[in-house]
C-alpha cells in the first residue's frame, strides 16, 4: 500500500526503529482483516477501507490549560494525577513535570517519541517486548503426546502490525528499582479531526520492586469515519507493583481497536482497569502473561454500550508459572439496539502447578433490543489447580425498579441507581475516587440522569 509506505517514511528515527517499523508493514500487509470465521473475532467485523485512511492532522503545543479542549479541562479539574500528557492526534499539545525529587530518583515519564530521542536504550530494550506486530503465540504448553491449543490466527495481528508500524506518539513511563511513585501518572489523548486515524502507543516499566499508577484516557466529540488504533505495553518485573487504568470515551463515529498485554514476573503484582463507554466500536484485548512464580493479576472492566454502540472485550489469562493468581471480573449493561461482546481464556501451562485463576462476566440488559455475547473458556494442562469461571446476562430488576419509581424517583434516576449499583463491585475495588466519580458521571449521562 503506497500510502501507508509514504507515512512510514514520514516518521523518521534511529535505525533499529525505522526496521522495525518497516517489517511491521511488512506483515500488515501480508494479512487479511479478521473475520468471522476467526473464532476471536467471531462476533465482531471491523469495516474499513485501509487506502482511504489518512493520518490526523498535526497540532500545535499550547502554553494554557484555557486552550484545551473543554473535555480534556473538566478532567483536569477533577483528577488527581502528579503529572500528565494532553495528546491531540499525533502530539503532545501541553504537558506538565514530574516533581524533582521522582526526577533526581531516576523516574521517566514523557511522551513515547521523546523517549526514542532520549532514552533511546531503555525504550529500544522494550518497546515491542510485550505487544509485538505480530499476536502473540499463546499456545498452551501441554504434556507429551496431547493437543496443545491451537495458535492464533496470524489474521488477529492485522490491527496490531499497523500500530506497530504507524504509531506517532504515545506515552512512556519508567520507573526504576526500588523507586514507589505515590501520585498517578496520566496521560489524556483526544482527537479533533474527522475522517482520520491515529495509531498510539503506550508502554510501562516497572523495575524490580517498584511501584506506579498510571491512567490512560481517551476522549473526543463525535468524529465520523475516525480510527483510534493503538497497543499498551506493561512490564511488570520482579516484585513491582502497577496499576494501569483505561478509559475510552471516544466521541460517536470512532472504531476503537486497541491490544493492552501485561508481561508479570516472579511476586510481582498488575492491577489492570479497562472501562468502555463511548465510540460506535470499540474492540479491546486485555492479556496478562504470568511469567514468575507467585506473579498476580487483577483484571478488572466495566462497560456500558447504548444506542448501536458494539463493545467487544477479549481477554487472556496466560499461567506459565506455577503459584501465580489471577482473578477477571467484567460487567457490563447494554441498552437500547447494543451488541456487547465477552470472550475470556484461562491458560494454564504444563507445570505451573498450584494455579489460582478466576473468571467472572456479568451483563445487565436494560433493552430487549440489546444484544450480547459471552464466551468464557478454559484450558488446562496442570492437575494441581484451582480455576473457575462463569458468565450470566440478566435483564434489569423490575420489582426494584418499581420500588424505586414508587418512592417518587424518577426512570432515568432509578436506571443509573441500578446500574451504579450493579457495577459497584467493579468500581469498589478501585482506589482512585477521582476515576470512580467521573465513570459514575458518564453513567449518569448515559441514562438520561443529568
Amino acid at each position: 500500500m503506497t500510502q501507508f509506505t509514504d507515512q512510514l517514511a514520514a516518521h523518521g528515527g534511529p535505525e533499529w526503529l525505522t526496521s522495525k517499523r518497516r517489517e511491521s508493514l511488512d506483515l500488515f500487509n501480508t494479512l487479511q482483516v479478521p473475520t468471522e470465521s476467526v473464532e476471536a473475532w467471531k462476533y465482531t467485523q471491523v469495516d474499513v477501507d485501509f487506502t482511504a485512511l489518512r493520518p490526523h492532522g498535526k497540532r500545535d503545543v499550547v502554553s494554557d490549560v484555557a486552550a484545551l479542549p473543554a473535555s480534556v479541562q473538566e478532567r483536569l479539574n477533577g483528577t488527581d494525577v502528579g503529572a500528565f500528557l494532553v495528546l491531540d492526534g499525533p502530539d503532545v499539545v501541553y504537558r506538565t513535570e514530574l516533581p524533582a525529587e521522582l526526577t533526581e530518583k531516576g523516574v521517566i515519564f514523557t511522551d513515547l517519541k521523546t523517549a526514542v530521542e532520549q532514552h533511546a536504550d531503555k525504550v529500544q530494550q522494550y518497546l515491542y517486548s510485550v505487544v509485538p506486530a505480530e499476536v502473540p503465540d499463546d499456545t498452551t504448553i501441554a504434556a507429551p503426546g496431547t493437543t496443545p491449543s491451537k495458535s492464533p490466527d496470524p489474521s488477529e495481528g492485522k490491527f496490531s502490525a499497523l500500530a506497530a508500524a504507524l504509531w506517532t506518539n504515545g506515552a512512556f513511563v519508567y520507573v526504576p528499582r526500588g523507586v514507589e511513585v505515590e501520585l498517578p501518572l496520566g496521560s489524556f489523548r483526544v482527537m479533533s479531526e474527522a475522517g482520520t486515524y491515529t495509531a498510539t502507543r503506550t508502554l510501562v516499566v516497572a523495575e524490580d520492586n517498584a511501584q506506579v499508577t498510571f491512567i490512560d484516557e481517551q476522549a473526543s466529540d463525535a468524529l465520523p469515519g475516525t480510527y483510534a488504533i493503538g497497543a499498551v505495553e506493561l512490564v511488570v518485573k520482579a516484585g513491582a507493583r502497577l496499576r494501569y487504568v483505561s478509559i475510552q470515551n471516544w466521541g460517536e463515529g470512532v472504531t476503537h481497536i486497541q491490544r493492552q498485554r501485561g508481561d508479570v514476573e516472579r511476586d510481582a503484582t498488575l492491577n489492570s482497569l479497562v472501562v468502555t463507554m463511548g465510540g460506535t466500536l470499540s474492540r479491546t484485548e486485555m492479556q496478562s502473561y504470568l511469567r514468575g512464580q507467585g506473579a498476580d493479576s487483577e483484571m478488572l472492566a466495566l462497560y456500558f454500550a447504548n444506542e448501536n454502540q458494539h463493545f467487544d472485550h477479549y481477554t487472556l489469562q496466560h499461567h506459565a508459572a506455577p503459584n501465580a493468581h489471577s482473578d477477571l471480573l467484567y460487567k457490563g449493561v447494554n441498552d437500547d439496539a447494543s451488541v456487547g461482546v465477552f470472550s475470556g481464556m484461562i491458560k494454564v501451562d504444563l507445570g505451573a502447578q498450584k494455579t489460582d485463576a478466576y473468571q467472572k462476566h456479568r451483563t445487565l440488559m436494560l433493552s430487549s433490543e440489546a444484544r450480547n455475547f459471552s464466551v468464557p473458556q478454559l484450558e488446562i494442562n496442570a492437575n494441581d489447580v484451582r480455576c473457575s469461571h462463569g458468565s450470566t446476562t440478566s435483564p434489569v430488576d423490575q420489582e426494584a425498579l418499581f420500588f424505586l419509581r414508587s418512592r417518587g424517583i424518577s426512570r432515568e434516576t432509578a436506571e443509573k441507581m441500578l446500574v451504579t449499583a450493579f457495577l459497584e463491585d467493579v468500581l469498589g475495588r478501585v482506589p482512585l475516587k477521582s476515576v470512580v466519580k467521573y465513570i459514575e458521571g458518564i453513567i449518569a449521562r448515559k441514562v438520561g440522569a443529568v
